[in-house]
């Protein structure tokens, strides 16, 4: 499982000095650390899917513990089960991606580029597969400060500004949740005199109501904020409207889904009655994210940020699904996950594709594109209509399994859910009208999608294709992942 980690971070490592040498090497490089990381991963899962691996709790598709600070407690504690699997899985693949896409746009410091994109990555498959908070915390900080780089050096026109607001926020937050671990890992000694940072004996740690409230405060914050839900929203549109096209495809598809995974693996487990007590604020936050961010989208003229905000939405359906706290709901949370990181992401390849030919992302002045880039204006027509939540495709999938599970313990705020649906569509179908149909705003010499980037988009139709048609794959990996979640929370978690 170490190879996992490994791979990526001394891909980035040899890919930094490589461009003296050639500049299209640390390309090559950074594709064949990602490839040979999908194909160890699809050896670990091959080889370990029967029979699964038990430890400490529930059943692991893997595992590694090793001892990293004994005297500390902390351990070098991986683990893959069937949640983490598929977001390792996501964001290999989104990084693959973003390599092939940021081929002609990042012309300057190569290699300083992808080493920031790959080691992005192992930070973020640290934070999927970490069982030690130290190491999770650990990983969580790693995958910022390269984020922050590719912002910066490789942005837009106000990137310093958007990276500086992207760390602040995201640093704030992880130092809150600092807080909030060594809160917890004292109270664990307090409580049975123990000094550990391991998941698996933090997990029922007994402690008075007010300091679990707290704690699990301190730690919902952190990964809501990274969630980019309301109010802690803010940074989300100015990192994404900056960053280059690569940065909002892995913001959009893997840095957001840590937080949504960070709920699910820590927030609700390690804290089940105060997470239960602190519901109702939870899945109101998740119905006021989905309406504020489809409105907002709706208002805006930049396409960059029109799809930043729609991503607040989908991101407000996943947070409901958490909380709602049942097999349904959560199965419907993951999907979400997953569908939302390939059409979100096909949408800001898009965009990236736009403003490279045209050199604009401003609504107000595309319009008429179809005529002249047919090829880019059906795929972005298609996901589009897959981002509102078309039947057939993911999103759909995603969102009805968490409003029906969501209606089972929560009427309430699954109508609601329900309504801010129909906003998705005024978004969606603003963007495709306002910037390919109607009259030409002017003369496009520009030419369509070349084999590269139309490659990158089947892949990601398919993909899109196949999670709305056929998802029990994706129900069945996913499955013995969420029962072990649910058991670990007494009484089957919130309500």
């Amino acid at each position: 499982m170490i190879w996992l980690l490994l791979i990526p971070a001394l891909g980035g490592i040899v890919a930094w000095p490589a461009a003296r040498w050639h500049s299209a090497l640390p390309r090559w490089i950074a594709l064949a650390a990602l490839a040979l990381d999908l194909i160890v991963l699809g050896a670990i899962w091959r080889h370990s899917a029967v029979p699964l691996t038990v430890i400490g709790r529930g059943q692991w598709i893997s595992s590694l513990n090793i001892p990293w600070v004994p005297h500390l407690g902390i351990g070098f504690e991986l683990g893959l089960d069937g949640l983490s699997l598929l977001l390792v899985l996501l964001t290999l693949i989104l990084g693959f991606i973003s390599v092939i896409i940021s081929w002609t746009e990042v012309d300057t410091r190569i290699g300083f580029f992808h080493f920031n994109l790959l080691w992005t990555v192992a930070g973020s498959l640290g934070v999927f597969m970490a069982l030690d908070l130290f190491l999770f915390f650990f990983a969580w900080e790693l995958m910022l400060v390269p984020m922050y780089f590719l912002i910066a050096i490789w942005g837009h026109e106000t990137r310093i500004y958007a990276a500086i607001k992207f760390f602040l926020f995201t640093q704030g937050s992880g130092l809150l949740m600092l807080l909030a671990i060594l809160a917890l890992v004292f109270a664990h000694q307090s409580a049975t005199g123990i000094f550990t940072f391991d998941y698996f004996r933090l997990l029922g740690t007994p402690m008075r109501p007010t300091i679990e409230f707290y704690i699990m405060l301190g730690f919902f914050i952190a990964f809501t904020v990274k969630m980019a839900i309301v109010p802690f929203h803010t940074w989300l549109p100015d990192a994404h409207t900056q960053a280059p096209t690569a940065g909002s495809v892995i913001l959009a598809g893997i840095l957001l889904k840590t937080g949504a995974y960070g709920l699910l693996r820590f927030a609700v487990p390690l804290f089940p009655l105060a997470a239960q007590a602190f519901t109702p604020v939870a899945m109101l936050l998740g119905v006021i994210s989905i309406f504020y961010g489809a409105l907002l989208a709706f208002g805006q003229n930049d396409l960059k940020r029109l799809i930043a905000y729609s991503s607040i939405s989908h991101l407000g359906f996943v947070l409901l699904g958490i909380y709602a706290w049942n097999q349904l709901a959560l199965q419907g949370a993951v999907m979400q996950m997953l569908a939302h990181g390939v059409s979100t992401g096909a949408l800001f390849i898009i965009a990236g594709a736009l403003q490279e030919r045209l050199h604009t992302r401003d609504l107000r002045q595309l319009g008429g594109l179809w005529a002249s880039l047919p090829q880019l204006s059906a795929l972005c027509m298609f996901f589009a209509i897959a981002s509102l939540g078309l039947p057939g495709l993911g999103n759909f999938v995603g969102e009805f399994l968490i409003l029906l599970g969501t209606f089972q313990r929560h009427q309430g705020f699954a109508i609601a859910g329900t309504l801010g649906v129909i906003t998705a569509a005024a978004y969606a179908l603003l963007l495709v009208q306002r910037a390919f149909h109607g009259p030409p705003r002017g003369v496009v010499t520009a030419h369509d999608l070349r084999a590269r980037h139309l490659a990158v988009m089947a892949v990601l139709t398919v993909g899109i294709i196949w999670l709305g048609i056929y998802p029990q794959p994706v129900f069945d990996v996913a499955a013995t992942a969420l029962v072990n979640l649910q058991t670990a929370v007494p009484g089957g978690g919130a309500r």
